[in-house]
């Protein structure tokens, strides 16, 4: 008896002992865990209970992209699934999980419980992000019960002061659905500053980006998306759950439009503002919109689509009045297409008698002293929190960020906070939070990639605050660890981060001309380095290119060493001596980009300050053939200039310089 008794404690001391899985890190995390004991390894088999056509796509998307992150192969079934499998199943009893949550068990089987599809699809990028963090794709067994604290979780990006290519969006739109953020405002049209152009408006940098049928002439000629791209972009955002809502921004930050059609240009307030007394400043508008709003299949296919409405002048009341009708006119026009209508929050610098309708209206709430938002609240508005001093991105202005405030965000922000004003969370009113990138410096040489490094761990973080909100529990040391460690999304790599951290990434003896590198190119933080024999080489002579940058032995204005993107060219002073052999390192981060030679410091390409100069003084850091040369300004204004490279590596030049000894680091030593 008694050995019984000591064996029955010894059984209870050994169970107690036994620990239970934590919360595994997923971005963003899990709102609820209960870890049990123990992990699966999944069977690489995915079951689809039930004959929902939409579920059983979500779990070939499922495939495909685990496939593309671990390398391993699953096979879709349909049924109840075995021991091991991975099971999606819809459950129209679990109204209280919504349209976007879901639970997942991890026990003899990792079985996903959906409302809805999306909530399956959201699921499916857990499974993904913990199976890219396990070397044979275990799982550790547990409960989650994983609900959206926020509506909608979204990024605002400013295409008009600078274009983004659409592979760009597309990626972007992947990146977004791997970390559950379902809005993608795209900013269309917008304006430079007048002052960094000679005070001239017709020489001021304004872009319009969408193909324009009934306005023959008015897209961007420096880069546009075509109506059928557009609408391609939205065709994946739906297929990924994430909403693209098409933003023209009216009536001001409307350069693009008077310089097209001057005479609906405000003389008054600045040709970058509409005039909203001249009817055929309406008929222009009205024509615009429609363009993409009508017929069966619209250009713009979503739900929503937004108006603009920002930073208008106030100066005369009448003006008021005026902008307080045209917003109202807008905000009906697009709701008679069947669309529900988004603005920025303004009506409190534009306050009036003029009534604006706010049912069903979405209100962008970026700076309260432009619309109150417990005001906009009480007049019926459903808010959108995008405070500028919190979540602006501008990069390299010297204003707002330029890098967000990662830290100080996931520790005391939520979508409950618009600048000072703190709301109850998931105030009814409140729809959930989104931030912005700004580019209002066209020609400043920042490149997409230098936006999209802004941009990342600005998303993953703003990804936690908008789905998990007060609920998150990890520190953010820690997370600023982990969130290093997952993709960006399947198959995306827009950063250009390659191999372990500290590590050498790609080594060869020699680099023959027109050869092909397994590795595209390689982001911030890398180190190159190489031996050349030199001999002469034409202007315009490559090392490398890849398909955003080009970097060369001899450029094409000087036969200096140097490197190009998107336009902008920058060259070390430095060429290379003809009948020597030199020992050549390139290192680049997210600051400069430096030359070494033989083992010394030779030069430092970091940010320029741009100030005034007379017409004979003029610089241009371009390449012929584009639309914006960085000339500055005015006394009082500055502008900074710059210099980054994410290093080509693609395919190497026809160079007859011999390349020794090249080896590429993906850090700086």
């Amino acid at each position: 008896m008694k050995r019984l008794l000591l064996f029955a404690l010894l059984v209870m001391s050994l169970s107690a002992m036994a620990q239970t899985n934590p919360k595994p890190f997923i971005v963003p995390e899990l709102t609820s865990w209960q870890g049990a004991e123990g992990e699966l390894t999944p069977s690489q088999r995915i079951a689809v209970k039930g004959s929902d056509k939409e579920l059983l796509r979500i779990a070939n998307l499922f495939a495909e992209d685990y496939q593309t992150l671990t390398g391993r192969a699953i096979t879709v079934v349909k049924g109840s699934g075995k021991a091991g499998d991975i099971v999606l199943q819809l459950d129209k009893k679990s109204a209280s999980l919504g349209k976007e949550g879901y639970e997942l068990d991890i026990n003899t089987q990792a079985v996903v419980r959906a409302h809805t599809p999306q909530g399956a699809y959201w699921a499916t990028r857990t499974l993904l992000q913990l199976a890219e963090q396990s070397d044979n794709g275990a799982m550790p067994k547990g409960r989650a019960v994983d609900i959206p604290q926020y509506e909608m979780r979204g990024f605002m990006i400013d295409c008009g002061r600078k274009f983004f290519p659409m592979d760009y969006l597309r990626d972007l739109v992947k990146i977004m659905a791997y970390y559950k953020m379902n809005t993608l405002q795209v900013h269309l049209n917008d304006n430079g500053f007048r002052q960094y152009f000679n005070n001239d408006w017709s020489k001021t940098q304004a872009a319009f980006r969408l193909e324009s049928d009934t306005y023959p002439g008015l897209t961007a000629k420096d880069g546009s998306y075509s109506k059928q791209e557009f609408i391609d972009l939205q065709i994946l955002g739906e297929e990924n759950f994430v909403e693209i809502i098409p933003e023209i921004d009216v009536p001001a930050h409307s350069l693009a439009f008077t310089q097209y059609k001057p005479e609906i240009g405000s003389k008054e307030y600045g040709m970058d503002h509409l005039d909203l007394f001249n009817p055929e400043t309406y008929k222009f508008v009205d024509g615009l919109f429609k363009e993409y709003l009508e017929g069966e299949n619209p250009v713009f296919r979503g739900k929503r689509v937004h108006i603009g409405t920002d930073e208008y002048s106030n100066a005369k009341k009448d003006v008021v009045e005026k902008f307080r009708e045209f917003t109202d006119h807008y905000i009906k026009f697009v709701e008679s297409f069947g669309k529900q209508a988004m603005c920025w929050g303004a009506l409190t610098h534009a306050k009036g008698d003029t009534p604006v309708k706010s049912e069903n209206v979405i209100m962008n709430c970026w700076y309260n002293g432009y619309a109150d938002p417990k005001d906009m609240k009480e007049q019926g508005y459903k808010l959108v929190s995008i405070p500028d001093g919190l979540v602006y991105i501008v990069p390299s202005a010297g204003y707002y960020y330029d890098y967000l405030n990662c830290n100080y965000l996931y520790d005391n922000w939520t979508p409950a906070v618009i600048g000072n004003q703190v709301f109850e969370e998931q105030d009814p009113a409140i729809l959930g939070g989104m931030f912005a990138v700004w580019n209002d410096h066209p020609g400043n040489g920042i490149s997409v990639k230098d936006v999209h490094h802004r941009v990342y761990p600005a998303l993953q973080t703003l990804a936690v605050k908008c789905w998990s909100g007060k609920l998150r529990e990890l520190p953010y040391a820690e997370f600023d660890k982990k969130r290093l460690e997952l993709s960006e999304a399947p198959g995306v790599n827009v950063l250009a981060r390659h191999g372990k951290p500290q590590s050498q990434v790609f080594t060869a003896d020699e680099i023959k001309p027109d050869t092909e590198l397994p590795i595209e190119e390689i982001g911030f933080g890398y180190t190159i380095s190489f031996k050349v024999e030199g001999a002469a080489e034409q202007k315009g002579t490559e090392l490398f290119r890849s398909p955003h940058a080009v970097f060369y032995l001899a450029d094409p204005q000087s036969g200096l060493l140097g490197y190009s993107y998107e336009g902008y060219l920058n060259k070390f002073n430095y060429r290379i001596p003809q009948g020597q052999s030199v020992e050549i390192k390139i290192q680049g981060d997210n600051k400069s980009t430096r030359l070494y030679i033989n083992g010394r410091l030779h030069q430092e390409l970091d940010r320029m300050t741009l100030y005034v100069m007379k017409p004979s003084e003029k610089h241009s850091f371009h390449t012929e053939g584009v639309i914006f040369t960085p000339e500055v300004y005015s006394p009082a204004t500055k502008m900074y200039y710059n210099r980054t490279l994410v290093f080509p590596l693609k395919k190497a030049g026809n160079f007859k310089n011999k390349i020794t000894d090249f080896k590429v680091y993906n850090y700086q030593n």
